[in-house]
């Protein structure tokens, strides 16, 4: 589609002020761009070559080294998917989304029930928050939960520069509530919860 790289652009804006900084802003829209953008390798400088742009050094320190507090864009995240489909009728739905994964280096992974499996296998889990009316729904928050495999071992923890504040045991319904306080904090507007586990619970907010 011609022109989708300014439609991205405008679409990210509102995120793209979050960031507060110019180099920040500027790498943001060509990293999104490459991941949604033709092509199978999404690493880093696959990416780089085939947006034909010389920012490979700062592309790469935007997404590995760059140290830069998340908390606005999340809460912009919240603003914008109440915009589009907050309000009473809406349902914020709750799931866990399992990433199969061979070794042991990527945060969080092990041997643990992988819901896209159906069984249990080397994989990560994150708890997923998704803000919906009718039929579209926005996801609002992805979640990694670490295991007791990783939370049990204090240096695994460090090598893999897990930040301090996560490394304390959480379950993944304490997850949910937590992201569950961060969107009425934010004011984002819904009439019910929906859990998905084994069975499908409903709860009414009032």
């Amino acid at each position: 589609m011609p022109g989708w790289e300014d439609e991205l652009e405008r679409w990210l804006m509102p995120f793209l002020d979050r960031l507060g900084h110019k180099t920040r802003q500027r790498m943001c829209p060509l990293y999104v761009a490459g991941l949604i953008g033709p092509g199978d390798r999404k690493s880093v400088q696959p990416m780089a070559e085939r947006l034909a742009t010389s920012t490979y050094d700062q592309l790469h320190h935007f997404i590995a080294d760059g140290v830069w507090d998340a908390t606005p864009l999340g809460t912009e995240l919240l603003n914008q998917a109440d915009r589009l489909v907050g309000g009473r009728a809406a349902v914020l739905v709750i799931d866990d989304t399992s990433l199969p994964k061979k070794g042991e280096r990527s945060v969080g992974v092990g041997a643990q029930y992988a819901s896209a499996l159906g069984k249990t296998a080397n994989c990560q889990t994150l708890v997923s928050l998704t803000l919906a009316s009718g039929e579209v729904p926005v996801m609002v928050a992805l979640r990694l939960f670490l295991p007791d495999s990783w939370t049990s071992d204090v240096s695994r923890l460090k090598r893999a520069r897990v930040p301090v504040e996560h490394r304390t045991p959480r379950s993944k319904p304490e997850i949910a509530l937590a992201e569950i306080d961060r969107a009425i904090a934010a004011n984002v507007r819904f009439g019910y919860v929906l859990a998905v586990q084994d069975t499908v619970s409903a709860y009414r907010f009032d």
